[in-house]
């Protein structure tokens, strides 16, 4: 029977000792199919809990462990804690483990440690922001940017774990039906887009009766109007670029990397989209042959990612209050370039995946108060969402897992 540490262990190991994000560690471990909802839940859940995990170590063990034990100890305590696995049986698998991984001088200390650690005795520190951050595992200086934002209840809200829920789109509603009668599927106010406590891709994916899409980014195509001309300035993978096919005449897609263009191509012709062109470009340089040339301009910006911590939590491991100015500047780049490339009477659409107002509110603030010549329009959604000074404000425990932000604006004649 394999030792049901190992997988995760080595997925993780990716994650903390090679810097890989979750899903890419996930897809590049093989797993045996039997194990893999284990294997998933484990190692979400221990990067969920990384700063509470690393309060546990410090309180627990006299020196702080190298990696692979700090690793194996987490993995443990999250099987011991979370999953209620026995105590001592997880404490067996991962001293064999230790012993495998040619760690066995540590086998005397993991055992010890798991044998006695007791979760009750880990204190939590003083400070309001530092507690939460050991407590959701989030950065201190996004912890003190949603107090800010939001206040507490709505902050630890926004940070709290939630069940995974798996998006699927389908291309049209009798689709939908043939896949979701008799399932656990959740319908969502969008057509067509139903959630999944799990769902097992198959050939209906590569035929083009469905994709995987997030709620949030539905959201943010619902409130783009439809157009003849539409430019979606940060398209890759196409997601959005795709399903605003299904309303607007013709779409351009910019994308900087080649290799990221070729699947928004590949996503378009799976979905059977036809009427994307796909630009290879910069989208923060401004390009005067562009300018004026379309009717709505989609700047879904690249950003810190907050909004998606759920789904992706190595962000929370991995975002560092020193990345948000450069990220901040890009978004405010992207936008002013591509905003002069909508024609007078049309429309620009601001929108990120983060729940982090100076991303959001901000940058909106900083392109009008440029003198840009745009006025503030309404959002409307069916997704319930805060409604912000310039936009809308998805967040993750009121709209379904999303934590998105989305603004319209209205370039003047």
């Amino acid at each position: 029977m394999t030792n049901p540490l190992y997988d995760p262990y080595a997925v993780l190991q990716k994650v903390y000792g090679g810097g890989a994000y979750l899903q890419q560690a996930l897809a590049s471990t093989p797993v045996d199919g039997k194990d893999r909802a284990r294997t998933v839940k484990i190692c979400y859940g221990v990067l969920e809990n990384d700063k509470l995990f690393d309060l546990y170590i410090r309180t627990f063990a006299p020196r702080t462990p190298k990696l692979p034990v700090r690793i194996l100890l987490k993995v443990a305590m999250f099987m011991i804690v979370n999953m209620n696995k026995p105590r001592y049986m997880v404490t067996d698998n991962a001293v064999a483990l230790a012993k495998k991984l040619g760690k066995g001088g540590a086998a005397g200390f993991l055992n010890a440690f798991l044998r006695a650690f007791d979760p009750a005795r880990a204190v939590l520190p003083a400070d309001e922001a530092e507690a939460l951050s050991v407590r959701y595992s989030y950065p201190v200086f996004a912890v003190k940017k949603l107090l800010s934002a939001y206040g507490r209840e709505t902050a630890e809200a926004v940070m709290a774990p939630r069940p995974a829920r798996t998006y699927v789109r389908f291309c049209n509603e009798e689709t939908a039906r043939r896949y979701t009668e008799g399932s656990a599927a959740e319908k969502t106010p969008f057509p067509g887009l139903y959630a999944f406590p799990s769902f097992v891709r198959g050939a209906g994916y590569d035929a083009g009766e469905y994709t995987f899409q997030s709620v949030g980014s539905v959201a943010v195509c619902a409130a783009v109007g439809p157009c003849a001309r539409l430019l979606d300035a940060c398209a890759a993978p196409g997601g959005k670029s795709v399903l605003l096919a299904g309303k607007c005449r013709s779409v351009t897609a910019f994308e900087l990397h080649p290799h990221r263009a070729e699947l928004i191509r590949a996503y378009a012709r799976r979905m059977g989209a036809d009427n994307i062109g796909i630009v290879c470009r910069d989208s923060s340089v401004f390009d005067a042959r562009y300018e004026g040339a379309f009717d709505a301009v989609l700047v879904d910006a690249p950003c810190s990612g907050f909004g998606v911590a759920g789904e992706d939590p190595d962000i929370r491991l991995f975002r560092k209050e020193e990345d948000m100015p450069a990220i901040e500047a890009a978004q405010r780049a992207i936008l002013a370039a591509c905003s002069r490339y909508v024609r007078a009477g049309g429309d620009l659409y601001y929108s990120t995946c983060s729940v982090l107002p100076e991303e959001n509110d901000g940058a909106v603030a900083a392109l009008l108060q440029g003198g840009a010549p745009f006025s503030v329009r309404e959002v409307q959604s069916p997704l319930a969402h805060q409604k912000m000074r310039y936009g809308i404000q998805f967040l993750p425990h009121i709209s379904a897992g999303a934590g998105f932000y989305v603004s319209r604006l209205h370039r003047e004649g």
